[in-house]
C-alpha cells in the first residue's frame, strides 16, 4: 500500500477511528489492531510474503528469550549466529542470489570459460532490508545485555511489522520503539496535529517535488546521449532533489502517521543538502541506517580508536556495505566507494567531526555546502544509473562540454510550465527547511496557513497521473 494512494487515505482514518474511539485505552486490543493493520498494509502489496515477516518475527522472538536466559556467553553467541544466519540468509537469497550468480558467470567469462548456471526468478520482498535490520538490532542488543527480551509476542510482532515504517524505515531500534508498545498511550491533540502537518509536508515532497523531477530524470538518464552537458548536469541535480523528496517524504509521512497513534519515531533526515562536508552529510542523511552501521558494524570493527590504517579500512567497509545494502548492483557498491573516498581526507586530517553543530550560515559555509552538494550529485549518477557502463557514459557525455544549453527544458510551453512548477516547488521546500535549519530544528513546523498553502500545491502540482512507487521500496 502506497502512502500517496487513495487506498492509504481510506485505510488510515479507519484504523485511527478504531484505535482511539472503539478500543480507546485497551492497550492489548490497540496493539492487536496495530499488528492486524500492519499485516493488511503489507499484504496489500503481496500477501505471500507475510509468511516471511512472521517467520522472522518468531525466530527472533524465541531466540531473544533463549539468549536472555543463558549465562554462558558462548551458548548465547551460538544463538546470535542463528539469528544472523536466518535473517541475513533470507536477505541474501531474495536480494543477492542472482547478483552473485551473474557475477560468478561474468568472472569466468572474462577468462574465456562459459558457465552454465541458472538464476532464479525471485521477487524482492518490499522492505526486507529494513525489517531485517530492525529484528537484528533486537537480538544483538539482547545478546549485549542492552535490552531485556520481551515476553510478549504480540508486542514484538507489532514492533517488527509496525506499518508506518515497515517498508522504508526509519529503521527503529528495539530499545527505542519496542517499549512504546508496553506503555499506555493517550491521545494528544498537539502531537496528532504535528503528525498531520508532517504527513502533508511529506506528501508534498513526494508528489510535487520527487514525482515531477522523476519525469525529467527518467528521460535524461534513459537517453543521456541525446542531451547537452548542461542538461545532463541539471538531470543529476534533479535526481538529487527527486531522491531526497521521495525518501525524506516517506520518512515524514511515516513519522507523522506514527504520531497519530501515539508513537515517536526517530528523525531520519536533518536537511542533508545543507551539509558542509561529507561527514556532516552522513550525519544528516538516512540517519537510522548510518547510525545502525556505526553501532553494529563500525564500532565492533574498532571504530576510530585504532591505528590509522585500520580506521581507513573500517571506513571503506562501512561505505561499501552501505552501498551493497542499497541494492545488488555494482553501481551501488561504486557509489559507496566514492563516498568512502570523499570521506577519507576528513578522516586522515581529523576533520570528520568538525561540523557536529550548526553555528549559523556564513559565506565560507555556503561555498562548502555547494562543494559538498556537487560531490553528492556526482555520486548520485552511479546510484541512479542502471549499470556502471551507463554511469561512465553519462559522465563522459557531461565532460565533452558540447553545450550548456537547457533547450530540452524550454523548447515548449509544457516543459516551461513543468520547469516553473519544479523551481517554485524546490524553492518552497528550501524556504521551509532553511527556516528550520536556521532555528536548529530537526523538522519543518507548519501552521494552518502554510499547511493550507502546501495542500493547494499538492492538488494543483502533484504528479498523480504518473503515480510512482517510493524509490526505497526496491531496497
Amino acid at each position: 500500500m502506497l502512502f500517496n494512494s487513495i487506498t492509504f487515505f481510506v485505510f488510515l482514518p479507519i484504523v485511527f477511528f478504531l484505535y482511539w474511539f472503539v478500543l480507546k485505552k485497551k492497550l492489548k486490543a490497540q496493539n492487536t489492531l496495530i499488528l492486524v493493520a500492519s499485516y493488511v498494509f503489507y499484504a496489500w502489496w503481496d500477501w505471500r510474503f507475510l509468511g516471511l515477516i512472521i517467520f522472522s518475527t518468531l525466530v527472533d522472538f524465541y531466540l531473544g528469550i533463549a539468549i536472555g536466559k543463558l549465562t554462558s556467553s558462548k551458548k548465547s553467541k551460538y544463538l546470535l549466529w542463528i539469528s544472523l544466519l536466518v535473517n541475513l540468509g533470507f536477505l541474501g537469497v531474495f536480494k543477492y542470489f542472482n547478483f552473485f550468480i551473474e557475477t560468478w558467470v561474468e568472472a569466468w567469462s572474462g577468462l574465456g570459460i562459459d558457465q552454465e548456471v541458472s538464476t532464479l526468478s525471485i521477487i524482492l520482498p518490499v522492505g526486507i532490508s529494513f525489517y531485517t535490520f530492525q529484528t537484528l538490532s533486537y537480538t544483538i542488543d539482547v545478546y549485549k545485555k542492552k535490552l531485556q527480551p520481551t515476553q510478549s509476542l504480540l508486542n514484538f510482532a507489532a514492533y517488527v511489522a509496525f506499518f508506518p515504517q515497515l517498508v522504508a524505515g526509519p529503521i527503529e531500534r528495539a530499545t527505542r520503539l519496542l517499549p512504546q508498545f508496553s506503555n499506555a498511550r493517550n491521545f494528544n491533540i498537539a502531537v496528532a496535529k504535528s503528525g498531520v502537518y508532517l504527513i502533508i509536508w511529506g506528501l508534498f515532497k513526494k508528489v510535487v517535488i520527487a514525482d515531477n523531477c522523476a519525469f525529467y530524470v527518467n528521460q535524461i538518464f534513459g537517453n543521456s546521449d541525446h542531451f547537452t552537458s548542461g542538461e545532463l548536469v541539471f538531470g543529476a541535480v534533479l535526481f538529487a532533489f527527486q531522491i531526497y523528496g521521495d525518501f525524506s517524504g516517506y520518512s515524514d509521512i511515516a513519522i507523522g502517521t506514527a504520531r497519530l497513534f501515539g508513537f515517536q519515531l526517530m528523525t531520519n533526515f536533518a536537511f542533508p543538502y545543507f551539509s558542509r562536508d561529507i561527514a556532516e552529510f552522513w550525519r544528516r542523511w538516512h540517519i537510522s541506517l548510518s547510525t545502525w552501521f556505526r553501532d553494529y558494524l563500525y564500532i565492533p570493527l574498532g571504530g576510530s580508536r585504532v591505528k590509522q590504517s585500520i580506521k581507513i579500512r573500517n571506513v571503506f567497509v562501512i561505505f561499501l556495505v552501505s552501498g551493497f545494502w542499497h541494492g545488488a548492483n555494482w553501481t551501488f557498491i561504486f557509489w559507496g566507494a566514492l563516498h568512502a573516498l570523499f570521506f577519507l581526507p576528513l578522516l586522515i586530517f581529523s576533520l570528520n567531526r568538525k561540523y557536529l553543530k550548526s553555528d549559523g550560515l556564513k559565506l565560507n559555509h555556503i561555498l562548502k555546502i555547494g562543494l559538498t552538494f556537487l560531490l553528492v550529485c556526482f555520486a548520485w549518477i552511479f546510484f541512479r544509473a542502471d549499470n556502471l557502463g551507463e554511469a561512465f557514459q553519462y559522465i563522459n557525455n557531461v565532460s565533452v562540454f558540447n553545450s550548456f544549453s537547457l533547450l530540452y527544458f524550454v523548447k515548449s510551453s509544457k516543459f516551461m510550465l513543468l520547469s516553473g512548477i519544479l523551481i517554485f516547488s524546490i524553492l518552497t521546500m528550501l524556504f521551509f527547511e532553511f527556516k528550520a535549519f536556521r532555528n536548529q530544528l530537526v523538522e519543518v513546523h507548519l501552521n494552518k496557513f502554510s499547511a493550507t498553502f502546501i495542500i493547494v500545491c499538492i492538488v494543483l502540482m502533484g504528479a498523480f497521473k504518473n503515480q510512482a512507487d517510493f524509490i526505497y521500496f526496491q531496497f
